[in-house]
């Protein structure tokens, strides 16, 4: 290899990542990003109406023009096409509330505290993050549906269109709600059930308001291992939930889910889905990493790896289904 495609600046860019994740966390909590969308578009300009130094803006709006967030022209800056649909305030599919989640304190020290000790470890050194009604999945649930909503729209999408369409939804560690939420929307009639800790429900109930579902919305309060789910369901939810835990875990709650279908009932599973290298697509790929630092046993799995715990809890996979856009997968089980 010539020395000319050796470079030791993926090196260094890698390890002042952290800035990359500072740059956006001061621009959200600026809201920089609605402050141009409004004509705010220098430095001066946009000091003024943020309430901040001059100096401290230009640097900021100049590394997030160098990081792709915003393109400038002489001394204006101006909202990328993307910026403009998910970092203005003013979009309807503005997302920058995720930053509240995936940047929070708490996330981040999973990663940089000692990432020495996950990687000997295999995992996180607690598993706080999984205690009974940990505030960190309230923070989730409230700040992370502009990121799930476009998913859980076309998980109902798929759904909705199945003959006869299902009747009893069960979404187990519902969270925010959404994707429970999203399938009551587009199916005249049917029941929801959401399942999550007391303090995590609360927020689905708002959702389920905000979206005039409340006379078909029930919830079960506890934990997903504990409590009985009922039984007689058309379809049971498992958005997000089964990276948490190593296969065996995983196969435990899927017999639970087989349990609770109606007869010809299905299961429908969301995850991150990394291709067979694991290495490959990134987005999914990389999610394996987000789960060493934040669980002790989670992992994104393959799809071959779903097909044999859905085996286990004899289930077979019926389809499965990239959610395009996002990085998304729905899996269905039956």
């Amino acid at each position: 290899m010539a020395s000319s495609d050796v470079s030791p600046y993926p090196f260094i860019e890698h390890l002042l990542g952290f800035q990359k994740t500072a740059a956006l966390k001061a621009a959200v909590a600026l809201d920089l990003f609605s402050a141009i969308g409004k004509g705010s578009e220098t430095a001066a300009a946009l000091a003024s109406r943020v309430k901040a130094s001059e100096r401290g803006v230009r640097i900021l709006c100049d590394y997030l023009t160098v990081a792709g967030h915003l393109e400038k022209s002489g001394d204006t800056y101006r909202l990328t096409p993307s910026s403009a649909v998910f970092l203005d305030r003013s979009s309807p599919a503005c997302m920058t509330s995720v930053a509240d989640f995936l940047a929070s304190p708490i996330v981040i020290a999973r990663y940089l505290g000692d990432p020495e000790a996950i990687v000997r470890n295999g995992g996180a050194l607690n598993e706080a993050s999984l205690a009974p009604e940990d505030p960190s999945w309230v923070t989730f649930a409230k700040s992370m549906v502009p990121f799930m909503a476009p998913v859980a729209q076309g998980v109902a999408s798929a759904v909705a269109a199945w003959s006869p369409p299902p009747k009893r939804i069960l979404d187990i560690a519902a969270g925010h709600g959404i994707f429970g939420i999203a399938l009551g929307a587009k199916i005249p009639g049917a029941q929801l059930t959401a399942l999550d800790w007391p303090n995590v429900l609360a927020v689905a109930r708002e959702n389920a308001m905000k979206a005039g579902l409340m006379e078909r919305f029930s919830t079960i309060a506890g934990s997903a291992f504990d409590v009985d789910w009922g039984r007689g369901y058309d379809v049971v939810l498992l958005p997000n939930f089964l990276h948490h835990f190593d296969r065996a875990t995983n196969e435990s709650l899927l017999r639970r889910a087989h349990d609770a279908l109606s007869p010809g009932g299905r299961v429908v599973v969301v995850e991150m889905v990394p291709n067979d290298d694991r290495v490959t697509p990134p987005f999914p790929a990389t999610f394996a990493f987000m789960m060493l630092g934040g669980t002790q046993h989670g992992d994104a799995y393959t799809l071959k790896e779903f097909e044999a715990m859905a085996r286990a809890a004899q289930l077979g996979v019926v389809a499965s289904q990239p959610l395009l856009p996002s990085p998304l997968t729905m899996i269905v089980l039956s």
